[in-house]
């Protein structure tokens, strides 16, 4: 026996929290609307009946206006559920009452135009093979939180009047998913004990007495759907404040942190705090993680001695792609095991929200989706993650906007060729917390120029005006360093590293094959960078440097190692193992602090990676505008490298 069940709210109100409990899924949960943009499908058990559940998109209205409430709306109409479990905020049940309602009328009148043999049962909207009416439940989530804000609810009144069973729960605390399981297990019971088939062959007081346990076991659902109510109505009458004055807190958190200086002062601290802690804490670790990658390097060479491998074969598997994939973990793995999380628990507070609220006016003069906003800081961390974030945009041309300008944020794998360039040239002397300001600033920069490139595509090939969303600033949380560690560190940390590897092995090949394959006693490398000096000279770089970026395409960690590689002529990737030796050695191949700049604006702009390219190919479904996400970062790093080089001389003469 399957049933199915549909999870349907506001955003917000943890339906994916109480999904992934009830499916041991991992659905991806934020303190922000919008996470979940289309329906996410688990299952489970209870007392040997299959469950499928449907984790529906965050909606505040059926009356469809985004592609959030289409895809409820349509599934509400179409989809043959079993039950329908409402969830909503307890510190806000009345929204979540309002949807409940608009529900309530809208399965009464599909049912109504099923049973119907007039023109209404042939409405597209009511499409023939009409699914059986759903049973209603109602889970009144974050009991907790309203609680704490002296915010009582009178549940079995609430029943009552509504006629379906109400549930309380606090989800991330797991209070109230036991409850819930064994009022969905009542409502099933009291469904089979109904059926005919069971009781065709019983005494007529067998039936009697039969039939009359269902109602006694659970008066409150004899009806399916809601009673008729009116939402505002009904809250004002089961909900109490002990606190009038309960939201006063917060308000002031507000007006704080999005005022119109006090929010980008707080947004440009919070965001060098997080630049310091992980420049400062990823040193060490990273290190760690090199001494012992590598350690294994040396055991595979032996044993490839010990099978007497060809030395091209162990040249290839073990110098190229053992030691590039090596690499690429050993720098990525620590920056990202600290920013994410970090990244995660001002999520997880709600603070982003509240950045997305700062940004929106900016983006509007952009004539572009304030929403970007959020795609943006994400990628922040994987640029690839940024773009498939995209989807909460509603907007066709302002997601593409948003595709298109993701690349110009740099992502977790440009952050060591930044910081290396920072505190080498240009904070050589300076402290940790001036090269955390100085990050701090080339980032801002990323942001000004996604700024402006989205306004050149608004007012050029993607003319249009701006829309206008629903942005709900969500309760500020204490966030669960638990889950923030869980669902950051596997979520996205691993998640983002494995991609990085799969890209890595390949361009391992490639690199070692063109560095110890000669033409004439000089490797194809340095042919390539020759062929490319007159272009880098041009960008204040040099024919290595661009022929490492080129290269460097699967994955923008393994840029630096190339130019290393190249000056040295190793044949192998090599690393510097104190920043002394690394700095004489470029240094000693011209690099002076222009060439740091340019090296750094270029490291911010330049082609996206080969896994940013397949995400956007696949969300846009086209190859053209894969082309011009390439090409659009690319000119904006060309651009201003070449008015470094042509400015410098009359700045520092």
């Amino acid at each position: 026996m399957n049933r199915r069940i549909a999870l349907v709210g506001n955003p917000n109100v943890g339906k994916s929290t109480i999904f992934n409990a009830l499916t041991g899924l991992r659905q991806k949960t934020a303190n922000w609307a919008g996470v979940t943009v289309s329906s996410a499908s688990g299952a489970f058990s209870l007392k040997g009946i299959r469950f499928t559940a449907d984790d529906l998109p965050g909606i505040y209205s059926l009356n469809v206006r985004s592609a959030e409430e289409a895809v409820t709306r349509e599934a509400l109409l179409t989809e043959p559920y079993d039950y329908l479990l409402f969830i909503c905020d307890a510190t806000c049940i009345e929204r979540g009452l309002a949807l409940l309602a608009q529900a309530a009328e809208l399965i009464g009148g599909r049912e109504a135009a099923f049973s119907s043999e007039s023109e209404t049962a042939l409405s597209p909207e009511f499409p023939a093979g009409s699914p059986r009416k759903p049973q209603f439940l109602l889970c009144v989530n974050l009991c907790d939180e309203a609680e704490r804000k002296g915010i009582s609810i009178d549940f079995s009144g609430l029943e009552e009047e509504l006629g379906i069973p109400v549930i309380p729960a606090s989800a991330r605390k797991k209070h109230g998913l036991d409850l819930l399981l064994a009022r969905l297990s009542q409502l099933e019971e009291t469904s089979r004990l109904a059926q005919p088939e069971d009781i065709g062959g019983l005494s007529q007081p067998e039936k009697a007495s039969r039939l009359a346990l269902p109602e006694k076991t659970n008066k409150t659902s004899a009806e399916k759907a809601p009673k008729f109510f009116i939402p505002g109505e009904l809250a004002a009458r089961r909900v109490r404040y002990s606190d009038q004055n309960y939201r006063k807190r917060e308000e002031r958190l507000d007006r704080f942190l999005t005022g119109r200086i006090t929010g980008g002062l707080t947004m440009l601290l919070l965001l060098t705090a997080v630049f310091w802690l992980t420049m400062t804490g990823a040193n060490y670790p990273s290190a760690l993680l090199y001494d012992w990658l590598f350690s294994f390097e040396e055991i595979l060479l032996r044993t490839a001695e010990t099978l007497h491998a060809p030395w091209w074969l162990s040249g290839v598997l073990i110098d190229g792609v053992y030691r590039v994939t090596a690499w690429i973990v050993s720098v990525m793995l620590p920056p990202m095991a600290i920013f994410f999380p970090l990244f995660t628990l001002l999520e997880d507070s709600g603070y982003l929200p509240r950045v997305a609220f700062n940004m929106d006016s900016a983006f509007k003069k952009c004539r572009a989706c304030g929403k970007q906003c959020l795609t943006m800081a994400m990628g922040l961390g994987c640029n690839a993650a940024g773009v498939t974030g995209c989807r909460i945009i509603d907007s066709p041309r302002e997601r593409l906007i948003a595709i298109l300008t993701n690349s110009l944020v740099p992502c977790n794998g440009r952050f060591p060729l930044l910081t290396a360039m920072i505190s080498l040239f240009m904070a050589r002397r300076a402290g940790s917390l001036f090269s955390a300001l100085l990050l701090t600033g080339f980032i801002l920069l990323s942001f000004g120029m996604s700024f402006f490139a989205s306004w050149l595509l608004s007012h050029t090939v993607l003319k249009g005006v701006p829309s206008f969303f629903t942005l709900e600033l969500p309760p500020y949380r204490r966030p669960q360093a638990g889950k923030v560690l869980v669902r950051s560190l596997l979520d996205r940390t691993l998640f983002v590293l494995g991609r990085a590897v799969t890209a890595a092995a390949p361009a391992g090949l490639l690199i070692w094959l063109l560095a110890n394959i000669t033409i004439g006693g000089t490797s194809l490398l340095s042919l390539l960078a020759g062929f490319l000096d007159p272009a880098g000279r041009l960008l204040g770089l040099d024919g290595v440097i661009l022929m490492a970026f080129l290269l460097g395409f699967p994955a923008n960690e393994i840029v630096l190692p190339i130019i290393l590689m190249a000056y040295l002529e190793t044949g192998t990737l090599v690393s510097m193992e104190d920043s002394a030796s690394l700095y004489n050695l470029l240094t000693a191949h011209g690099w002076t602090v222009k060439t740091a700049v340019c090296m750094a604006v270029f490291s911010l702009f330049h082609w996206p990676c080969a896994t940013t390219c397949l995400t956007i190919k696949k969300e846009t479904g086209s190859l053209k505008w894969t082309a011009v996400s390439i090409l659009l970062p690319a000119a904006a790093g060309c651009i201003l490298c070449m008015m470094i080089c042509a400015g410098w001389p009359l700045l520092f003469h």
